[in-house]
């Protein structure tokens, strides 16, 4: 039985729970038999799915507003029960984000209710080959062609969705400045001349991913999303809302774990008892416990501070991410130690999840990233603190 209590915490409100509960029934009935076979056709199966169900409302909202505990929600539920399903939800909501937040009437109109209904994929192309999480190193290249073009030429690499989606937000030096005062960011359909899909990546736990190039691809001035030099402004802020999220996926597996744990020790009889009587299976499954309730604890504190209306939350939503992944590394770890041998017999649910959850310390920002992200915040918290204290 998943664990209810954080719904009726003070961070949610009633329609949450209605929310969680359509998530939970969906998910229970479909997420695990979609998500079998080939990768590519499963997370195609998944969105459609999904987007046939109504789902994918939260994802990419009609009405433009992300309400982001409706997300943290929708990716622990579905994590719970299958890697892949989360992931499907996820990338329709951090590949349509920045369209959804930034584009004008005419490109939500063109390319948002396909998304919504799940019959096209969306990615965000942020990542290249020597620029992940310093955003300000980006090196594709955008270059006036005309006064109503662009031309991009350069890579991107760990593109989710890459080499299956359907349009991709791509983010590229147009020179406006020096560092991340000098990027934009584009809107590119996957058909679009030019554009072309280099290397598919294969990762521990599958899942599309895909190296593309550019060359020469030209692009209307009319897909570009906000200003010239605003590419950084709406990279920064598509992540600030799904960052907590990734958090919510973590906590999602890290609660599967958990249940698998106990359920392990349970009924597993060991020098004469259950394995739950010893001790130092007693402590693992503390510990394990109390980091899954701090990771909520966090995650759905950063989601109602965005939704309250706080400009940004980039210190919130780090310390959910960097949290809830970390903990759910060490929860999975404890879930595989308890099975023995076998929780790392290929396919095996603890096994499964020891490859699901290694990702989330590395994409959207590691794990090193976030602290810096925090002691920055940190430093100017008491920097302001210092200019509000009266003089002596």
């Amino acid at each position: 039985m998943p664990d209810r209590d954080f719904l009726s915490w003070p961070f949610l409100e009633p329609r949450h729970r209605d929310w969680a509960d359509e998530v939970e029934a969906w998910a229970s009935a479909h997420a695990g038999r979609l998500s079998q076979g080939d990768t590519d056709d499963a997370v195609r199966n998944l969105t459609r799915a999904m987007g046939e169900a109504g789902l994918l409302r939260a994802a990419v909202p009609a009405d433009g507003r992300l309400d982001v505990r409706s997300l943290c929600i929708a990716r622990e539920v579905l994590a719970r029960h299958s890697g892949l399903a989360d992931f499907a939800f996820a990338m329709a909501g951090l590949g349509t984000g920045a369209i959804t937040l930034f584009g004008d009437a005419g490109l939500k109109d063109a390319f948002l209710p396909t998304a919504r209904a799940g019959t096209a994929l969306a990615a965000f192309a942020l990542s290249e080959p020597e620029a992940g999480s310093d955003v300000a190193a980006l090196s594709t290249i955008a270059t006036r062609d005309g006064n109503a073009h662009w031309r991009l030429d350069g890579s991107k690499t760990w593109i989710s969705n890459g080499g299956i989606a359907g349009t991709y937000v791509v983010f590229a030096r147009s020179g406006e400045a020096l560092g991340a005062r000098g990027l934009s960011a584009f809107l590119v359909p996957a058909d679009t001349p030019g554009l072309t899909i280099e290397e598919r990546i294969e990762v521990s736990a599958p899942h599309p991913l895909a190296m593309l190039r550019f060359d020469g691809l030209r692009i209307p001035d009319a897909y570009r999303l906000g200003k010239p030099g605003d590419g950084f402004k709406v990279a920064m802020a598509t992540l600030d809302v799904f960052r907590a999220t990734v958090g919510a996926a973590a906590l999602g597996f890290a609660r599967h774990a958990l249940d698998l744990t106990v359920e392990r020790a349970s009924n597993r009889h060991l020098f004469g008892g259950p394995l739950f009587d010893q001790q130092m299976t007693q402590a693992a499954i503390a510990e394990s416990a109390v980091e899954v309730e701090t990771s909520a604890l966090l995650v759905y504190r950063a989601a109602w501070l965005k939704d309250s209306g706080a400009p940004r939350v980039s210190r919130e939503a780090s310390m959910a991410k960097l949290h809830a992944t970390e903990a759910a590394q060490r929860v999975v770890d404890r879930c595989v130690q308890i099975h023995g041998g076998h929780g790392v017999v290929r396919d095996h649910p603890a096994e499964k999840l020891y490859r699901e959850v290694r990702a989330l310390r590395v994409y959207e920002g590691a794990s090193e990233v976030q602290r810096i992200i925090i002691a920055r915040a940190e430093r100017a918290r008491a920097e302001e603190a210092a200019q509000c204290r009266p003089t002596p």
